[in-house]
């Protein structure tokens, strides 16, 4: 790497004054785009060839049917410092970018992605750089990426970036005042870092003449109402003349990055209405202007233009995973009967809500990238290359800052952000950036426009054979089956609950889950091929649920947070409060709390404590008992009781703090256990009973 020095950076910023007035210039006649990369042009998609990322590209051509899309240009992520330098077996931007000249693109396409207290809003997410670290952002990750962009060896590459994914909109809508707010998000508005760290970004990259600087910008379902609109786009123009930036550094900007919000809408708009009922008073659209991200992108240039920036500013959509496409797909309007029946049987989106966004079931590869496609819109692209996990879907120990976000786990009932719905999300999902095998089978599956091939493939696979029960608890049914063949290879098995599509494996098994208890189901598997070729269904196989389990529909809450760092030390210790979430008061000496967990070896007996609780340790009960529960990390439960004492409507016990060991004081690995998370602080815990006179009240039980 060479040195850098602030006369090479006066050199940047002097050439991009002059790369801009000779556009300004070239603006005012008709001139025909340059033969270099070198001189701006007014769309970088324009006559590119885009590098497909070759380390991504293995990856999917290594899947069956995946060949189909191997071929595709994608971003590459530097969500870290050390993958400028390339961390472990990926590749480093520099030889990225070497790859790019030995395939012959002129095109490179770059997410920059790692500001301070990033992701303020979305654990999954979270980066390496502390709120504070603006300074550290600046030197050990902008400037060292903008020396390996200005080498005049990659001058003659349309270099794209995309600048900071989530960042801004959070600030608008996610750092006071909203059910979707988060301290970390006050926190970044207070202190001005994401503006500061993507003016930064914008002026240093945006001095070197073959870059481009696209700014994210959420997406439709995140800032299409009235009250985020127009807030948003001040915001960007802030942040786009912080730090010595100006509107000029700013190519333009891209919606839906990593996110799932379909293209277009075809069968609705955002103007029709329904027996008088509007559109916009479905649940869906929920008073939104815009039910897509088309008519989004485009009406959110038009502001940007009139904020000041220029007014041939091209947007981005990201269409890797909004296709939306299987049998599932509606084909016309949904019905009159109401407005919600209306949206809801003829939207593309198939999403639980609109707030989802982590590793959504039933999603699919979107358009192919293309040039521009729309009045507007410079290119469809990939910038989350299908694939790659949105995050774990259970805490997941790791060195690159990630954490476990529940939007991520498919049993978490939601928070403000997502109206308090199930999250859709795929189960048994790795970290963030690392490679899901299962989804991206099911993005080829869902495909919209469908993938093509040579259209000779008409034969069906072998149907499943020797469907088998392999376990089962009071929530859940697990099953296996004997593999099928097919003359070009199988690519997945869909799963049939009484007839019905539940989900597909990639794999010869699957588990079926939020099941009720004490419950029969029957079951079938069909495989599938690369061409859509379907067998013939398996032989049925029933299975009879546990007993227990259920989910609680009471007025009574529990909000847990994890105070002990280490999973793998000699205690488990956390803090619960009590909300009562009703009109009513609670009589508390009905009322018992579980905390489910696994023991791993050990003694068999256990010491319990209460260290700290505002209704005082003396009223409380604690005891550790055997489950009786066959499901993962659900063993025993910690039961925690009330003395005496009533909780009046609206009101909360307070914190609790516990903890116990084994007698033997002999260490557990909570990695996996039922009930743990690790957020820090207080938030409603799904996974944690409370039980009223021995009926389950809030929680999900295993």
């Amino acid at each position: 790497m060479r040195p850098r020095s602030s006369t090479r950076h006066g050199i940047r910023r002097k050439l991009a004054a002059l790369s801009v007035l000779a556009l300004g210039a070239a603006l005012a006649v008709a001139v025909p785009a340059p033969a270099s990369a070198a001189a701006r042009v007014d769309n970088p998609y324009s006559g590119a060839k885009a590098y497909v990322n070759q380390q991504w590209s293995a990856k999917a051509a290594a899947e069956p049917g995946g060949s189909a899309i191997a071929d595709e240009p994608s971003f590459v992520w530097m969500d870290r410092i050390a993958a400028i330098e390339g961390a472990g077996d990926a590749m480093s931007l520099r030889e990225h970018l070497d790859a790019a000249l030995a395939q012959g693109a002129n095109l490179f396409q770059v997410v920059i992605y790692d500001l301070p207290g990033r992701d303020c809003s979305a654990l999954a997410s979270n980066g390496e750089l502390g709120p504070t670290e603006l300074d550290r952002y600046k030197t050990d990750y902008i400037n060292p990426i903008a020396d390996i962009l200005d080498d005049p060896a990659y001058a003659d590459l349309r270099i794209v970036t995309i600048i900071e994914p989530d960042s801004l909109p959070n600030l608008v809508t996610n750092a006071g005042g909203t059910a979707g707010s988060t301290t970390q998000c006050a926190t970044m508005k207070e202190n001005g870092n994401y503006e500061k760290g993507v003016g930064y970004a914008l002026h240093t990259l945006g001095a070197i003449p073959n870059v481009y600087n696209y700014v994210d910008a959420g997406h439709h379902g995140w800032l299409g109402w009235d009250t985020n609109f127009v807030p948003a786009a001040q915001e960007f123009k802030k942040a786009a003349t912080t730090e010595g930036a100006t509107v000029a550094d700013v190519q333009g900007f891209i919606v839906n990055t990593a996110n799932y919000s379909a293209l277009k809408e075809p069968y609705f708009k955002v103007t029709d209405s329904v027996n008088g009922t509007t559109v916009r008073q479905s649940k869906w659209v929920d008073w939104n202007f815009y039910v897509d991200e088309l008519s989004f992108a485009q009406a959110l240039r038009t502001e940007m233009v009139d904020q000041g920036f220029a007014s041939n500013i091209g947007m981005l959509i990201d269409t890797a995973r909004n296709g939306w496409g299987g049998s599932a797909r509606p084909t016309a309007a949904g019905p009159l009967t109401s407005v919600d029946d209306y949206v809801n049987g003829g939207r593309i989106d198939r999403r639980i809500h609109a707030g989802n966004w982590c590793n959504q079931k039933g999603a699919g590869i979107g358009e192919r990238p293309t040039t521009a496609p729309e009045s507007g819109i410079d290119a469809y692209v990939w910038a989350k290359p299908p694939g790659e996990s949105d995050g774990n879907s259970q805490p997941i120990a790791n060195d690159e800052g990630k954490g476990f976000d529940q939007m991520c786990d498919p049993t978490y009932t939601g928070n403000g952000r997502n109206g308090n719905n199930l999250t859709g999300a795929l189960p048994d999902s790795p970290l963030a950036g690392h490679w899901f095998s299962a989804q991206f089978q099911e993005l080829l599956h869902n495909a919209y426009p469908p993938l093509g091939g040579s259209g000779s493939d008409t034969q069906a696979p072998t149907a499943p054979t020797g469907l088998t029960v392999t376990g089962k608890t009071s929530g859940s049914v697990s099953l296996s089956w004997t593999a099928s063949t097919d003359n070009t290879g199988v690519t997945a098995y869909d799963v049939y609950r009484a007839g019905v599509q539940v989900g597909s494996s990639a794999t010869t098994s699957f588990t079926d889950t939020g099941l009720t208890a004490s419950t029969s189901y029957s079951y079938t598997v069909k495989a599938r091929d690369a061409a859509g070729n379907v067998s013939a269904a398996s032989s049925a196989v029933s299975a009879t649920t546990s007993e227990g389990g259920g989910t609680g529909t009471g007025t009574l809450k529990v909000q847990y947070k994890n105070t002990d760092s280490s999973a793998t030390d000699n205690q488990i210790r956390m803090g619960l409060q009590l909300v009562n979430t009703g009109t009513t008061s609670v009589n508390l000496s009905t009322v018992k709390v579980r905390y489910w967990f696994t023991p791993e070896a050990g003694a068999s007996t256990f010491s319990t404590a209460c260290d700290y609780a505002v209704l005082g340790c003396g009223t409380l009960t604690h005891k550790v008992t055997t489950s009786g529960s066959s499901a993962a990390g659900a063993s025993h439960y910690l039961e925690v009781g009330f003395g005496s004492g009533t909780l009046a409507a609206g009101a909360s016990t307070g914190e609790m703090q516990l903890r116990f060991n084994k007698t033997d004081w002999s260490n557990f690995d909570e990695a996996d256990d039922y009930s743990r998370s690790t957020n820090t602080a207080y938030a409603d815990a799904s996974k944690v009973g409370v039980y009223v006179g021995g009926t389950l009240s809030w929680g999900t039980a295993p």
